[in-house]
């Protein structure tokens, strides 16, 4: 398998789970990492374990978007991979749920992935490569009931995805949506005893990411969906 053609990576919304897996193994395959989340002391050890580069910004804030890349350029270079995995939930039933709330939910999933892609593009464009891998979810296809917030952030995610990767694609640019198809497992969130394997491994999600990033030109996948083998859909 070809080693990944980029050198630095910048993944928005990390945390536990997906993005930690997905920090350890970018550092691990040798690309120079930034952190970006509402709260960096979260990200203090991780940033330890990786030598990456940790930076606050509030993901739907345009300009804090902005002095984010600005940041990255000036320490790291600027970023030939993004990975956008931050997200809004909030449940509650459409007659009762908090509008405010479920604006800042759509804001975070969507409006943010967006001010993200456009900072990527414009580092991007100019020389003609990198790679832009979206995180969505189930939600994203379908949408649930109590859950209007996540869908309409998740679906206006997909359309962004695809939007970009059929204006960006043809400029040298890999954008890729994947859609993690079921709960993703932690220490809080074990496997039950009775159903082994019925949620993603971080880490077996991070690993399909950088095989995204090692594909050559010729064979770019656009949507990726990922379920644990025991599940049926």
């Amino acid at each position: 398998m070809p080693d990944i053609p980029y050198a630095s990576a910048l993944i928005v919304g990390a945390g536990a789970g997906i993005s930690a897996s997905l920090a350890r193994k970018l550092a691990g395959a040798g690309l120079r990492v930034a952190l970006a989340a509402r709260s960096t002391d979260k990200l203090a050890a991780l940033a330890a374990e990786t030598g990456a580069l940790t930076v606050a910004a509030d993901a739907a804030d345009p300009d804090a978007i902005r002095r984010l890349f600005e940041t990255v350029d000036a320490q790291l270079g600027a970023p030939e991979v993004v990975i956008y995995n931050a997200s809004g939930r909030l449940r509650g039933s459409l007659a009762d749920v908090d509008p405010e709330g479920v604006r800042k939910a759509v804001e975070v999933t969507a409006f943010g992935a967006f001010l993200t892609v456009q900072q990527a593009a414009r580092r991007m464009l100019p020389g003609s490569r990198g790679a832009i891998l979206l995180t969505g979810a189930t939600a994203g296809l379908k949408g649930y009931a109590g859950s209007a917030a996540f869908a309409m952030g998740k679906f206006a995610l997909r359309g962004l995805a695809q939007s970009a990767a059929r204006e960006l694609g043809p400029k040298g640019i890999h954008v890729a949506h994947v859609v993690v198809d079921g709960g993703v497992r932690s220490a809080a969130r074990p496997d039950p005893a009775e159903r082994p394997d019925s949620t993603l491994s971080p880490d077996g999600v991070a690993q399909a990411y950088l095989d995204l990033l090692r594909q050559p030109g010729d064979a770019w996948t656009f949507e990726l969906d990922l379920r644990p083998w025991v599940e049926t859909f």
